[in-house]
């Protein structure tokens, strides 16, 4: 009994242990004590991943817009008898790149048909107006859809430009606080694992932050490219479709 109340005694004197911090405090402690390479090394990588970021969410909104507004378009054109029912929509859909290419291909129309017709050899009628040059109107259709892709690939490789900066930035943060690390080691003559541990946790920070920031920035430059080719086979069916209708009835 005498040994129980001793032992009792001596867990009231101890106290309780101290919790130990958990892992999202111990990460930002060790960033706060990091040195100033590590930490502009950490910024840098904090803004290629914000920027990275706000490209993603923004693009996929845009792309979100444009598919939905090229379906729109696309079910009101064969929809349409005449090309001047599609124009009159072509506001209201404007974040489709099909409008732009059939806007480029309507205006190349309208400028050839406009030019006067000779009269007719019989009877003084006037001839059917027909277009002059069915690859004019092949030409604007392709200066329009190669605008339109740029503007839709716009920024996009900057995501490329993270996934494969980002690893080798984190890379070089790591490396030199290596340095640092044996740095101390050397000058305290120490390799107990209390004194090395904590410099090679801060080193690894950094390769941890560029991979945060190389992953997304991968997964959505492969997605958004993909997207991409995808409205771009889109603009060339729709090109097709137009040179159809315009050689169908003006040639």
């Amino acid at each position: 009994m005498r040994t129980l109340g001793d032992l009792v005694l001596a867990l009231q004197v101890q106290g309780p242990a101290a919790p130990e911090p958990g892992l999202g405090g111990n990460v930002i402690e060790l960033i706060l004590r990091s040195s100033l390479a590590a930490k502009v090394v950490l910024l840098i990588l904090l803004v290629f991943s914000v920027v990275s970021w706000s490209i993603i969410l923004y693009k996929l909104w845009v792309f979100r817009r444009a598919e939905r507004h090229s379906s729109t378009f696309l079910d009101v054109f064969r929809k349409s008898s005449k090309f001047s029912e599609v124009q009159a929509v072509c506001k209201t859909l404007g974040d489709s790149p099909l409008v732009g290419i059939f806007q480029a291909g309507y205006a190349e129309l309208n400028a050839q048909l406009r030019q006067p017709v000779a009269a007719g050899a019989a009877g003084g009628t006037a001839v059917r107006p027909t277009l002059h040059s069915l690859q004019a109107v092949d030409r604007a259709l392709l200066r329009a859809s190669a605008a339109e892709v740029n503007k839709l690939e716009s920024r996009v490789p900057f995501l490329a430009t993270t996934a494969s900066i980002t690893p080798f930035i984190g890379l070089f943060g790591t490396v030199w606080g290596v340095m640092i690390a044996f740095e101390g080691i050397g000058r305290t003559s120490s390799t107990n694992l209390a004194v090395v541990a904590p410099g090679i946790a801060e080193a690894l920070i950094a390769t941890a932050a560029g991979l945060f920031a190389a992953i997304p920035a991968v997964y959505f430059y492969n997605s958004l490219a993909n997207r991409v080719k995808k409205l771009a086979s889109l603009m060339d069916d729709f090109s097709l479709e137009f040179l159809n209708i315009a050689e169908r009835n003006f040639t």
